[in-house]
Order: C-alpha cells, then sequence, then structure tokens
C-alpha cells in the first residue's frame, strides 16, 4: 500500500489515495524498473505509446506485419508497465488516469481498424471503436463538467487485454496465415465488445 502526496499540476499531481500494489505490478516493476531510469515517469511511457501510434499505423497499413506487430506488441505491453511502475513507485497522476486508457484505445483502435477490416469484418472494429468513442466521451465529459476523473475498473481492464489479444493475434495471423488465428481473435474480440457494454452501461469507466 502507498499513500500519495499531491504536486501541483495534472501532469505530475500525485494522487493521495491509498493504492493496492498487486502482485502482476510487482512483478512487472521487479523485472523491469531497473532498466528505467528514475527521471522516466511513468507518464513518460504513456507518450512513448502515444508516439508508436502513427508508426504502427504506417507499418500496418502497408503490410510490414511483422515489424508493425512488434512495435505493437512493445506498445501494448506498455500498457501494463507504466501502470505497474506508477504503483509501485507512487507515482500514479490525474493525467496517467486520464491519457493512460486514451492511448490504449487509440493503439488498439488504429490497429484493430486496419487488421480487423483487413481480416475480419468492418463491423467488429465499427462495433469496438463505436463504443470506445461513447466511453471517451463519456471521460471527457465527466472531466470537463463534473470535475471527475474516470479511472479505468476491472472490466475495463480485461477488456482491454480481450482487445489487445484480439488484434495481436490478428497480427499474428498475418505474418503466419494459420486459421484458427481467425478464429480466436473474432472471440476476444466479441468479448470485449460485451465488457465495454458493460463499462459504459453499468460502471460508466473506461
Amino acid at each position: 500500500m502507498a499513500i500519495f502526496k499531491t504536486k501541483s499540476s495534472l501532469w505530475s499531481e500525485v494522487t493521495e489515495t491509498k493504492v493496492k500494489v498487486g502482485i502482476k505490478d510487482r512483478a512487472i516493476s521487479f523485472i523491469f524498473e531497473p532498466l528505467i531510469p528514475i527521471y522516466v515517469v511513468p507518464n513518460h511511457i504513456t507518450v512513448f505509446r502515444f508516439v508508436s501510434i502513427p508508426f504502427v499505423t504506417f507499418l500496418l497499413f502497408y503490410e510490414y506485419y511483422a515489424t508493425g506487430f512488434m512495435l505493437f506488441a512493445v506498445s501494448a505491453f506498455s500498457d501494463a508497465l507504466d501502470g505497474a511502475i506508477a504503483r509501485t513507485r507512487g507515482q500514479v497522476t490525474d493525467w496517467g488516469k486520464l491519457f493512460d486508457p486514451l492511448a490504449d484505445k487509440l493503439l488498439i483502435g488504429v490497429a484493430g481498424f486496419i487488421l480487423v477490416s483487413r481480416f475480419l469484418s468492418p463491423f467488429i472494429i465499427a462495433m469496438v471503436i463505436s463504443i470506445e468513442i461513447l466511453l471517451i466521451l463519456n471521460a471527457y465529459y465527466r472531466k470537463k463538467f463534473r470535475g471527475e476523473v474516470v479511472e479505468a475498473r476491472g472490466v475495463g481492464k480485461i477488456k482491454m487485454v480481450c482487445q489487445s489479444f484480439g488484434v495481436g493475434l490478428l497480427g499474428i495471423y498475418a505474418i503466419s496465415q494459420i486459421p484458427i488465428l481467425l478464429f480466436a481473435s473474432s472471440l476476444f474480440l466479441y468479448i470485449s465488445i460485451v465488457l465495454a457494454l458493460i463499462s459504459l452501461f453499468i460502471y460508466r469507466s473506461i
């Protein structure tokens, strides 16, 4: 458990609350934190994810699937990394709460739009993106007009994992052409749609 002190800006303002550091966070931090300089804060990792999106888009669109998938995988993993580092270092900020899930949605949305529309059905990715847009608008509205920072809940995190697996499996399919990966990918994506609807209408979280 860690209690965070308050600083001055949205970027660096640390949430003044108790945050549970789970086994997954400790494991990720134990392995990777020694490789990350102390001056690199979790928000920098989130910014990296934003910066990687145009490159992932270019590589996948022009069918450099192997390179595009590797960059997508690294960028997707950075989602787990920045959260784990933030919680173990005591650097959870309102900026991170707001923009970390936004970076995830953009990464998954762009990669998913290219791969799902190319190898599965445009309907699937249309559903995923439409619901994600509603979730983003909900978070923006609550932040702007109510002053609430909408955090990702457990359902939202599982949804994002399913989306990542779904898109990631399509990336592997694009490289390997193994048919079963199409079924597995569509299964993960349909599960993510159900979880996204639960997030939107029940928990109203991201």
